[in-house]
């Protein structure tokens, strides 16, 4: 399974979302490589509606993958013409507020499972294992790693990336003994999605808001409320996200109407909160998710062993940026090992990449913190004051939308080069 040809470098992925295959496409086009890609469960498959790709996704996509258009396309991706948003509980519930994105290439909103679809389609079949849960990942001498799995198969490799999602074991094997320092927290909010048919949430939501394909954001009192169309205008995505003081054990809890109108009860004389409840609840088993975050990772390199995507740096949804990172993270890694000439290179390869790649994913981190406390009525300076929103929210997603591609990889290859 693992690579045979001692001329070539062996690579492993452990996890086979978006991160992973993302990952996948980026190293694969180097002929110098072997690239494996394992994945837990019984089939590559993504759970979840939607994710948005903003601008800075959709160029480092593009690094990867030329014809990355073409791919959003196949995998039903809408494009928004803004991400328009709104006040949506007390007296002055309806306010406009502003429009984010609008002068930029548009924001793309595609269903999760299609577009994994669409990123697993180019890759060799014979590199994609599913049903491999790892069990234990160790050093194997100097310039290699050893990777045991559940069914009892072992692998050797010159480099094991870590695309295995928030509570992966591979960050447990970077971090060493920090793993319980830099552990998965709550973040101190829940979501819920569901999809519905585009004229089920035209009939419940309202025309107008369908007329033109923005993503509406609404903020408000301890909640937060997004609806936004997908999958080439068939389904809308409907989330409600809100303060979560008692995180549950299980990170879930069950949704009821009388939880939701509890939930949102500064929103029901508003437009939108009766509406997103009933279309919330149209679905089998509803359920609120906890929002978990790593506030802190002291690395993500560890000698032949990097994390990449929620591994590495799980953040809160509130600026739609954790798809972008992860495709972020594949672009400097494929731009790396691009350089990479033999096992001894690697080290210094992730050191690169943790270097150069850190300090941004921390910022989106915090600063996605920050949005979720004003977009639901929690900063005290701000509250839902509509001029205050207006002043403060949009230019934080500037540092996202304006990361300039080429410049990111020309520092991680000076800092790689610097190294060796």
């Amino acid at each position: 399974m693992a690579n045979k040809s001692a001329d070539r470098i062996r690579v492993g992925v452990v996890g086979g979302g978006l991160a992973g295959a993302t990952l996948a496409n980026a190293l694969v086009v180097h002929a110098h490589l072997d690239i494996q890609v394992f994945e837990a469960a019984p089939r590559f498959s993504e759970r979840g509606a939607a994710i948005g790709l903003s601008i800075n996704a959709q160029k480092a996509l593009r690094q990867i993958i030329p014809s990355a258009g073409d791919l959003l396309a196949r995998a039903g991706a809408v494009n928004m013409n803004s991400n328009r948003t709104m006040l949506g509980s007390g007296p002055a519930a309806g306010t406009f507020l502003f429009d984010i994105a609008a002068n930029v290439e548009p924001e793309v909103v595609i269903h999760r499972a299609s577009l994994l679809r669409e990123l697993l389609a180019p890759l060799p079949q014979e590199i994609l294992h599913a049903n491999k849960t790892l069990a234990t990942i160790e050093r194997d001498g100097e310039e290699g790693v050893k990777v045991a799995f559940q069914d009892g198969t072992i692998e050797y490799f010159d480099a094991i990336i870590g695309a295995d999602g928030v509570f992966g074991i591979v960050r447990n094997h970077v971090l060493q003994e920090a793993t319980e320092e830099c552990a998965a927290s709550p973040a101190g909010y829940w979501d819920s999605r569901n999809l519905v048919p585009l004229e089920k949430a035209k009939k419940v939501l309202g025309e107008k808001y369908f007329e033109i394909d923005y993503k509406w954001s609404w903020i408000g009192d301890g909640a937060f409320i997004l609806h936004d169309v997908l999958e080439n205008r068939s389904l809308v995505q409907v989330i409600i996200s809100a303060v979560e003081t008692d995180p549950p054990k299980n990170r879930k809890r069950p949704l009821t109407k009388q939880f939701l109108n509890q939930t949102l009860r500064g929103w029901l004389d508003g437009p939108i909160a009766e509406g997103a409840i009933e279309l919330m609840l149209d679905q089998d088993d509803p359920q609120g998710y906890s929002q978990w975050e790593h506030k802190l990772t002291k690395t993500y390199a560890n000698g032949h062993v990097c994390i990449a995507g929620d591994a590495a740096h799980a953040t809160t949804p509130w600026q739609g940026s954790g798809a972008g990172l992860a495709v972020e993270d594949a672009m400097v890694l494929g731009t790396l090992f691009r350089k990479v000439t033999s096992s001894k290179d690697i080290p210094a390869a992730f050191k690169a990449y943790d270097q150069v790649r850190k300090p941004r994913c921390q910022r989106v981190i915090d600063s996605s913190r920050e949005i979720a406390r004003i977009f639901c009525g929690r900063n005290p300076e701000i509250s839902l004051d509509p001029d205050k929103l207006r002043e403060v929210i949009r230019p934080r997603w500037d540092f996202i939308h304006e990361l300039d591609m080429e410049a990111h990889k020309e520092e991680a290859i000076r800092l790689f080069m610097g190294s060796l």
